[in-house]
């Protein structure tokens, strides 16, 4: 029960990037972008947040929970194709950060957020965009190209909040209860 209190904030987080991106992603701004490349970087954040102050087994559990209830709404919002592709970059994707994050945490404080977004990224645009729209006429592969570039931009000024919350969002301490979770 604590753990779904503590984890609250990061889950209802995920699940909003989540939805408001696929949902904004079906608007394209011009052939390279549509507004849901200015919005899904922040899921990054929130797991980065997440992994630094509760570890990757919680920051998993949020991934999960926000996989779950994500893919339904953005079936709702966005559509089977774009909800269930979403789904699947998204859990690729946000494991993938997680593992990375979790690798290079120790090292100079910016490292592990911009890596694992910057990896992360690259699966997630990969397999999202040739999920959801190859075969429809949608340009998907210019708009994967600007979509990563906007991703790319974004986990580098993302640093500057994550960068202002590392004295707020310090690392728990680890009780011999944790390991479980970790």
């Amino acid at each position: 029960m604590q753990t779904l209190r503590i984890l609250f904030l990061p889950v209802a987080a995920m699940v909003a990037i989540v939805v408001a991106s696929n949902f904004l992603v079906q608007f394209p701004i011009n052939d390279f972008l549509t507004w849901g490349a200015f919005t899904f970087p922040i899921a990054f954040l929130v797991t980065d947040l997440t992994n630094r102050r509760f570890g990757p087994g919680r920051a998993r559990r949020v991934v999960y929970v926000g996989f779950l209830i994500g893919v339904v709404l953005s079936v709702v919002l966005a559509g089977p194709r774009i909800g269930i592709a979403s789904g699947i970059a998204f859990l690729a994707g946000q494991l993938l950060d997680i593992a990375v994050f979790d690798r290079l945490r120790r090292m100079t404080w910016w490292r592990a957020p911009l890596a694992s977004s910057i990896t992360a990224s690259a699966i997630d645009t990969g397999i999202f965009f040739s999920l959801a729209f190859v075969g429809t006429g949608v340009p998907w592969i210019t708009l994967g190209v600007g979509d990563f570039g906007v991703k790319l931009a974004m986990a580098a000024t993302l640093l500057i909040p994550y960068g202002a919350l590392m004295r707020y969002v310090a690392p728990m301490p680890v009780r011999s209860s944790d390991f479980g979770a970790r």
